[in-house]
């Protein structure tokens, strides 16, 4: 486990570094990726968005979060918040750092009316930590391929979530 780690506003750090560590994490390949295609045309949200250093103030992970909506089937589009990608340096994945940021990152949401959240990833562990889940993500479309099981929500209220949609970038 990390024991000194700095969590600072991604746009802190210059972009390079922030895509050369996302190429470490995932490979250049990840362009090519759904979720890519989900926020397409949008920028990360500032507010939402982090990176770790370690105790020698090396960039070692971020999270990046992104304004998508699901457009449901009578085209209302829902806002959404896509939480990730979360990239942490293979050499010091295990260590704690993802999951600082992903607590950095959901802790800033505003309590008062926060937006559903969704994201990519393994259902066990982001629900046990963070209360996402793919109960309600069954009848959600994406544009590309993607395992529906890894289509994860988290959600004060379920009940405003629609059963069926397209998830894409918020342009509204």
């Amino acid at each position: 486990m990390i024991d000194t780690a700095t969590i600072i506003p991604l746009d802190n750090v210059d972009p390079a570094l922030v895509e050369q560590l996302l190429d470490h994490a995932f490979e250049p390949e990840r362009r090519q990726r759904t979720a890519y295609k989900v926020r397409d045309g949008v920028d990360w949200l500032p507010a939402l968005s982090f990176a770790a250093l370690d105790a020698q103030e090396m960039l070692v992970g971020t999270i990046q979060c992104w304004p998508v909506a699901l457009t449901d089937e009578t085209g209302r589009a829902h806002p959404l918040i896509m939480v990730g990608p979360v990239a942490v340096l293979p050499d010091r994945q295990g260590e704690g750092y993802g999951k600082a940021l992903m607590s950095a990152s959901l802790s800033c949401l505003d309590s008062r009316a926060p937006l559903p959240q969704v994201m990519i990833g393994d259902p066990e562990y982001y629900g046990r930590f963070w209360g996402f889940t793919n109960e309600y993500t069954r009848g959600w479309d994406l544009p590309g391929p993607f395992d529906a099981n890894r289509l994860l929500v988290r959600c004060e209220n379920p009940a405003v979530l629609p059963p069926k949609g397209m998830l894409g970038p918020w342009l509204g």
